[in-house]
C-alpha cells in the first residue's frame, strides 16, 4: 500500500472511529425516563406488585416516603393512596453510604445529607446505572450555612444502583429500577425523603458535647416528621431495625 493509500484508509478509520463515538454519546445522553422505564419497568412492577397488594395500597400509590437510616443503612419505601393513610410497602439495605453521623455541611466532606427532602429528577443515564437526584442544599441547608458564613455546600446527592458512594446512597441495581420505575409512575412531586443519622423512632442520635445546637434542632425537626411512619407496622419488613436481614421472612399472605 502507497504512502497515500495508507493515510487515506487512516483518516478513514479515524473518521468511523469518531463517528462511532458521537453516536454511542448521544444516544447515551439522548436516552430518556420513559426510555428506561420501557426496558427495567416491566420487572420492576412485578417485583414491586406483591408488597402493594400486601399493603393495600393501589399501585401505582397517590404519595411515597422514603425513609433513609444512615446507621442501619437502611431505606424504607412508605405509600398511601386516596383509600388509606401511610402504608409500609418494603424495604432496601444500603449497600454504601459515605461519612458519619451528621448532616453535610460542605464540598468533599462526603456526607450523606441528614433532613427533610424531595426528589429533584430521575437520571436515565447514570454512572450508577440509574439514579434519583435530591433537593439538596434545600431551603434549610442554605439558610443554615449562611448563618454560620458557609460556601460552597456541595451538591448532586443521589439515590442510585452500585454499591458504591461518596455523598449518596447506593441500593445496588435492582433497588434502583424498583425506586426508579415507582417514582415515574407516581411522580417525583409526590415523594419526599427522609435522611436520619439513625432510626429516631427507637433510638437517639449519637449527640456529642460538641454537636451545635442547630443539628441537634434539626434531629428533633427529622424525629417529628417519622412519626407519621409507626415502626411497628413495619414487622414486615425482611430486614430488622438495626439493617440486618431477617432469618426468615416475615410476609403476611394477602
Amino acid at each position: 500500500m502507497t504512502r497515500r493509500r495508507w493515510l487515506v484508509a487512516f483518516a478513514v478509520l479515524v473518521a468511523v472511529t469518531a463517528a462511532s463515538y458521537a453516536l454511542i454519546t448521544y444516544v447515551r445522553r439522548q436516552r430518556t425516563v420513559a426510555d428506561a422505564v420501557a426496558i427495567y419497568g416491566g420487572a420492576a412492577r412485578a417485583r414491586l406488585r406483591p408488597f402493594f397488594t400486601r399493603a393495600h395500597v393501589a399501585y401505582p400509590p397517590r404519595r411515597i416516603a422514603l425513609l433513609v437510616f444512615k446507621r442501619e443503612r437502611r431505606l424504607v419505601v412508605w405509600a398511601r393512596d386516596d383509600r388509606s393513610g401511610w402504608r409500609f410497602i418494603r424495604d432496601y439495605a444500603v449497600l454504601a453510604a459515605s461519612g458519619r453521623s451528621g448532616p453535610k455541611q460542605r464540598q468533599g466532606d462526603y456526607q450523606v445529607p441528614e433532613g427533610i427532602y424531595r426528589i429533584a429528577l430521575l437520571n436515565p443515564s447514570s454512572s450508577y446505572h440509574l439514579s434519583m437526584l435530591i433537593d439538596y442544599p434545600n431551603g434549610f441547608d442554605r439558610a443554615q450555612a449562611q448563618r454560620d458564613h458557609r460556601t460552597n455546600l456541595g451538591g448532586d446527592i443521589f439515590i442510585h444502583g452500585k454499591n458504591v458512594s461518596i455523598g449518596c446512597v447506593a441500593i445496588g441495581d435492582p433497588g434502583i429500577e424498583e425506586l426508579f420505575t415507582l417514582a415515574a409512575d407516581t411522580g417525583i412531586a409526590r415523594m419526599k425523603v427522609i435522611l436520619a443519622p439513625n432510626d429516631l423512632r427507637i433510638a437517639a442520635p449519637p449527640v456529642e458535647s460538641a454537636t451545635p445546637l442547630w443539628i441537634l434542632r434539626l434531629w428533633q425537626s427529622i424525629a417529628a416528621a417519622l412519626r407519621e411512619f409507626p415502626i411497628e407496622l413495619e414487622s414486615n419488613s425482611a430486614m430488622g431495625v438495626e439493617g440486618m436481614r431477617k432469618e426468615k421472612l416475615l410476609f403476611i399472605k394477602p
